[in-house]
């Protein structure tokens, strides 16, 4: 399964996708004329603004809508996920990780537009939306075949990406670190899980709002802690991913073309899982938002993407890469493609969770493992509450609103398969890396006919950004006129 698997991602992460990726990044932010970065000031501040709930349509508030967002992107993606990258394509790939979140601003920009432009009601009465509503109200009925594949791709990236990869990360780290059996941390998840998805969005919103900043604040300040202690070591860290993105080999002479790729091919796609910019899954949190705004919706959605990767994974990175943990048979050169900054004390090629809890146990020493773990867990658990909500809405696109509680509780058995079949096998890093190659696999299919519907709705999403900034100028005008008078 692991060969079959691993063909199948050499195409869906081949040269197409991480072109159509970059490239649809960087042309919103082109023709947004560079909006997801000048704006973000701006959109921190109508992040908090105060609002009338009774005011907008909606089922959840903006930061709840937010917060939702970034339960399924800052998890195990932010802790396991950059490791991963690391050890498979060397420093460099953080250097394309953050390449990916730049443009991924616009992509998620414009995600969050469209997704309140052209959301729905469904027969329950909740706002509804996300990539098949777009393609589905904004291109018209002869693109109903895109909005059905996303749709399907997305509930079965649900099960890979949101359920059985946390699942199984969170059951890997807290047996390394505590030796409890697999089996119990499954039988917790999953009842944690049902407590929660069993109440539907607005129970999930209201979790993932008060555990995601909470975890997200408690893990920043462990991790610029430990990059304080080890600052010595910062520009040495910050050479090696920049070494590492354009092919320098340390161990030989020259550019390497397959370090290159390698970087290019690891970075991109870990960045697309961790902050999930193209895959289409955020807008579906983001329709929910109490907000008629399209635009002001899209402001808001685009901090994703800013949160998520260029400051929590940043913090991961540099926390692995000061360390000192890694030895040079883990730095790719242009013989081994494996290796990035030579240390003290070589662990091997480890890599997902136990890597970053041994850089962080490294330096914070007795404490660093139980920070990582606790992080993991919480992280992780509040992924599984936000890919339920995802996968929950695409399976309802193809087969009605009865196909929910059915799909909530196939959901939460999964959840305890996850974590339960790390009992069946002997090595757990054998499982770790399918686990991680299924879940790339099924990030790329998703994110296809998303990218497709972003370049041709694009227009769109340029006039309305066009038309909210020309209004929001003539009102700043005129109430300063108002003010002189």
């Amino acid at each position: 399964m692991e060969e079959l698997i691993q063909k199948v991602n050499d195409q869906v992460w081949g040269i197409p996708m991480l072109s159509l990726l970059l490239l649809t990044g960087l042309y919103l932010s082109i023709g947004l004329k560079g909006l997801s970065i000048s704006k973000i000031p701006y959109a921190f501040r109508e992040l908090f603004k105060k609002r009338d709930p009774s005011a907008e349509d909606g089922d959840v508030t903006p930061f709840q809508a937010l917060m939702t967002a970034l339960s399924s992107t800052i998890g195990t993606g932010n802790i396991a996920g950059v490791a991963a990258a690391i050890a498979i394509g060397g420093p460099g790939a953080v250097f394309w990780m953050w390449m990916t979140a730049i443009v991924g601003t616009a992509t998620k920009y414009s995600e969050g537009v469209l997704a309140v432009k052209f959301r729905e009601i469904d027969a329950n009465g909740n706002r509804v939306g996300g990539p098949m509503y777009y393609i589905k109200n904004g291109l018209g009925k002869k693109w109903m075949w895109l909005a059905g594949t996303f749709a399907a791709f997305g509930v079965l990236a649900s099960w890979g990406t949101g359920a059985y990869i946390q699942s199984n990360s969170i059951a890997d780290a807290v047996k390394e670190t505590y030796g409890l059996s697999p089996m119990i941390t499954g039988i917790v998840l999953a009842l944690g899980a049902a407590a929660v998805i069993l109440g539907g969005v607005k129970r999930i919103a209201g979790v993932a709002g008060k555990l995601v900043p909470i975890m997200a604040i408690a893990y920043m300040g462990a991790g610029l802690l430990i990059i304080f202690l080890n600052a010595a070591n910062v520009p040495a860290a910050f050479g090696a991913i920049f070494k590492g993105a354009f092919g320098f080999d340390s161990a030989g002479a020259g550019i390497s073309i397959g370090l290159i790729m390698l970087a290019m091919q690891k970075g991109v796609a870990r960045g697309i899982f961790s902050n999930e910019a193209g895959q289409g899954s955020a807008p579906i949190a983001h329709a929910a938002a109490q907000n008629n705004n399209p635009v002001n919706q899209g402001i808001i959605a685009m901090l994703g993407t800013i949160i998520d990767t260029l400051i929590v994974c940043t913090v991961t990175a540099l926390i692995i890469l000061t360390s000192g943990i890694v030895g040079p048979e883990c730095v790719p050169n242009s013989e081994t493609l494996s290796t990035f900054i030579t240390g003290t004390q070589p662990l091997g090629c480890d890599t997902g969770a136990p890597l970053t809890a041994a850089a962080f146990d490294a330096t914070l020493t007795g404490i660093g493992k139980h920070i990582v773990t606790v992080g993991l867990i919480v992280f992780g658990f509040t992924t599984i509450l936000g890919w339920s909500y995802y996968g929950e809405r695409c399976c309802a696109f193809l087969f009605k609103e009865k196909s929910i509680l059915p799909f909530r509780i196939c959901w939460i058995i999964v959840v305890f398969l996850g974590s339960a079949v790390l009992m069946l096998e002997g090595s757990i890093t054998n499982i770790v890396n399918l686990a991680w190659l299924m879940a790339d696999t099924l990030t790329g299919l998703m994110a296809a006919p998303n990218l497709i519907a972003l370049i041709l709705l694009s227009p769109l999403v340029f006039a309305l950004t066009k038309d909210y900034f020309a209004k929001l100028k003539a009102e700043k005008d005129g109430a300063i006129i108002d003010n002189k008078t």
